[in-house]
């Protein structure tokens, strides 16, 4: 009675809905009843698969008539006396399965018939097309590979709860096609990334993720202890430090692409630990990395969505046109109507901040307040691709000042939909001036900004070895998924996002 209670739910979705455990309890005891026969699907370590569903779809006229084998979850299941039709999902989608009685034998239909919506099989079988004109394989054996002892959402709705949908992304990636979709191109934006620094000459490296320092950004670090050594460490916030001293080391173009961690907020755009791209090139500038990048998102735009124009949560974003430049300081006069150019003294730009209603704190410099007046006038307004350079010295102690203007550094941030995506630098290679902006920034530290970076004496022997003049930036790799797959929260781009735990 249970097992037909069991199909009519798979069946029929009008079904009243039965209690869980029941149907849990059941497929437990169809379980223990395959184990008895000496039929246990955990028993099986391999299974060779020729195919996957889209395989036989794209290439029927050539595979028609042959013999296929496949592997993939159970999905549907519709048993009409001496034959069934089921639907396997796979890596690439799903394909339609006939199993017939009289073509796989009595015995191993009966187990298919007791088989559940969630099983993993593995089908072998004879390719052809239905009346109905669907591309299916006629089965000719069917083997039970895993026993699903849980039950799936029901097909029709998927997968809709957001918060389980993160808790429990193996389930979502079964049931939603495009959280699939999603994970599938990450994978390919990274691939092609690699391909296009490949193409001009990068090697990617590894760097620790447990420093003593942790430095290249303003950020709070993670801290925890290593026993072995009896040391507080840190959980690195960047990658810049290490490939700046392996630029020393002479290998002129680096990169990585890593996971780093960052003590802040969770929202829509930010998660504790995400992945971060930086890469290093010797001989070059700030302007170096502006072409770079500008040919970067347009290779992969046209690689990864087969148009340069891609469509953002209902905005066109084109990466086909050469991206807009501006300075921090012109930007801010356009849409704050404020010239901070004319502004020489902290006072002066206190009291700017106050006219505007711009919160700021009493050790913050006129730097900090440009950066403030930027964040809360600007950015809103940074649609399409557009770099903003120029920045404070105040608020860059890793970088080159700019020759025409001592205050001012050959800094930009790329702005792409109000998000930054990137953050570039003349690299600063004069270790008599890092070693003030460190001591800056200690002061900085110990006036309460507990995101100040922190004097790093090995980094400086390494500029005091001596480092060639270096184009440097960061990029945040989960914001360009989220861009280039339309997702609208970090959460849907990070297979294993941060959540709190369920006490």
């Amino acid at each position: 009675m249970a097992e037909t209670q069991n199909n009519q739910n798979q069946n029929n979705q009008n079904a009243p809905v039965q209690d869980l455990g029941q149907l849990r309890m059941v497929r437990r005891e169809k379980l223990a009843a395959l184990q008895e026969a000496g039929k246990d699907p955990f028993q099986i370590t391999k299974f060779d698969v020729t195919h996957h569903s889209t395989d036989i779809k794209d290439n029927y006229a050539e595979l028609e008539g042959k013999t296929v084998t496949i592997a993939g979850r159970m999905m549907f299941k519709r048993v009409m006396g001496k034959a069934s039709f089921c639907n396997l999902q796979d890596l690439k989608g799903s394909i339609q399965c006939y199993v017939a009685r009289d073509c796989i034998g009595e015995e191993p239909y009966a187990d298919f018939k007791k088989y559940d919506i969630g099983d993993i099989l593995g089908i072998t079988g004879e390719v052809f097309t239905t009346k109905t004109g669907e591309i299916s394989v006629h089965a000719s054996s069917v083997t039970l590979l895993s026993k699903s002892l849980q039950i799936l959402p029901e097909k029709f709705h998927g997968l809709t709860d957001t918060d389980m949908k993160y808790r429990q992304r193996y389930v979502d990636l079964i049931m939603n096609q495009d959280s699939k979709e999603t994970f599938l191109k990450r994978s390919k934006i990274i691939k092609e990334i690699r391909n296009f620094l490949d193409g001009r000459n990068f090697i990617e490296v590894e760097t620790p993720m447990l420093v003593p320092n942790a430095g290249g950004a303003a950020a709070r670090p993670f801290e925890t202890h290593y026993n072995a050594l009896d040391e507080d460490v840190k959980l690195r916030i960047s990658l810049e430090l290490y490939l700046k001293r392996l630029i020393v080391g002479g290998l002129e173009r680096v990169y990585e692409i890593g996971r780093v961690f960052r003590n802040e907020g969770v929202d829509t755009r930010h998660n504790p630990e995400f992945t971060l791209m930086e890469l290093y090139q010797a001989y070059t500038d700030y302007e170096g990395m502006m072409e770079l990048t500008e040919s970067m998102f347009k290779y992969l735009a046209e690689k990864v969505c087969g148009t340069s124009v891609i469509t953002y949560n209902g905005i066109d974003i084109d990466f086909g046109k050469p991206f807009e430049r501006i300075t921090m300081i012109d930007c801010i006069k356009k849409y704050a109507g404020v010239d901070f150019d004319a502004v020489k003294t902290d006072e002066e730009a206190k009291k700017l901040a106050k006219e505007h209603h711009v919160e700021y704190e009493e050790r913050h410099t006129k730097g900090d307040i440009v950066n403030l007046f930027f964040e809360e006038y600007c950015e809103k307004n940074l649609i399409q691709p557009t770099f903003v350079m120029d920045h404070p010295l105040a608020i860059s102690p890793l970088t080159k000042k700019k020759p025409s203007d001592p205050e001012k550094v050959e800094r930009f941030e790329l702005f792409i939909n109000t998000w930054e995506m990137c953050n570039a630098y003349s690299e600063l290679n004069d270790p008599i001036d890092q070693r003030e902006r460190f001591a800056a920034q200690d002061a900085a530290f110990a006036a309460g900004d507990e995101e100040a970076n922190h004097t790093d004496e090995d980094f400086l022997n390494a500029l005091e070895i001596g480092m060639p003049p270096t184009g440097g930036i960061g990029y945040g790799i989960d914001r360009l998924v989220m861009l280039l797959t339309n997702s609208l929260a970090i959460r849907d781009v990070l297979l294993f996002p941060t959540l709190k735990s369920i006490q």
